[in-house]
């Protein structure tokens, strides 16, 4: 066994213990895929993540992204989360204010802006229409009727994400899962909060079957929402996402689109450090 630095942070969160947990260890080059596994099957979380050198020299640190069940190419809270434990480890990004981090996916770029950070949403991949015979499962997997989903749609950027529009945040907050019909789907929810609220939307992510079957804050998901919704003239340019509601949570992703990048973005706090033998 080797001993490595351990960091556990909460993402997305507007309040202290509010967002997602993730573990990440740090100066994980010795550890093959197995043990990477293992250890995230171990924790329980919905991510665990294992920083290395990078194989891209246009990258500052490479990344693994563990669910308890298999390995992601990107996944979104893995990766600002991720960003704050090299930076807090001593890592230092060859440009100010930005990280890029190597993943399965490519390379992504972070905005780093104190406690607040943002990552640069990858393409889609999957990026249409969902055939109606799967519709039809998806809606009695939510405990709904075909008629409440507005509209749904693959949103592919890693996960493989199948995304359902609602009328209203009061219909997502009541969606009751059924998994049984739709075990192997990852499925993210959403609807609109009323004029002059907090937030702009309301956002559920659901993995039947799962170690984690509703994730607290997922950045993947919110990144694929993000396009779908702008692309359609359904979100602004700029809005604040509530997640994580339902499960006692108080989660936000600050989305914002400009000339270079779609952004997701949320803070990140430290609560754990120390070390951890694999």
């Amino acid at each position: 066994m080797t001993r490595h630095d351990f960091r556990q942070l909460d993402v997305f969160g507007s309040r202290p213990l509010s967002g997602n947990p993730l573990a990440v260890v740090v100066d994980a080059d010795d550890l093959d895929a197995g043990q990477r596994q293992a250890f995230a099957r171990w924790t329980g979380l919905a991510e665990t993540t294992f920083l290395s050198e990078p194989t891209d020299r246009s990258a500052d640190y490479q990344v693994h992204i563990h669910t308890p069940e298999r390995e992601l190419p990107f996944a979104g809270h893995p990766t600002l989360g991720s960003a704050v434990a090299w930076l807090d480890a001593g890592g230092r990004p060859a440009e100010e204010g930005r990280v890029v981090q190597q993943c399965a996916a490519g390379l992504v770029p972070v905005r780093v802006d104190g406690p607040r950070l943002a990552f640069a949403a990858p393409p889609l991949t999957r990026y249409e229409p969902v055939e109606s015979e799967l519709l039809d499962r998806v809606a009695t997997g939510l405990g709904l009727t075909r008629e409440d989903i507005l509209d749904a749609s693959w949103l592919v950027n890693g996960p493989e994400w199948l995304g359902v529009r609602l009328a209203s945040a009061e219909q997502v907050l009541g969606v009751q899962l059924v998994p049984a019909g739709v075990l192997g789907l990852d499925i993210g929810v959403v609807g609109p909060h009323p004029a002059g609220a907090e937030v702009q939307f309301e956002v559920r992510a659901f993995i039947p079957g799962g170690a984690v079957p509703e994730d607290p804050v997922t950045g993947s998901l919110n990144a694929g929402l993000a396009h779908w919704l702008m692309d359609t003239g359904r979100a602004p340019d700029s809005y604040v996402a509530a997640q994580g509601t339902a499960i006692g949570g108080a989660g936000r992703v600050h989305v914002e689109r400009d000339a270079e990048a779609l952004w997701i973005g949320g803070d990140v706090a430290p609560v754990v450090s120390g070390t951890v033998d694999l």
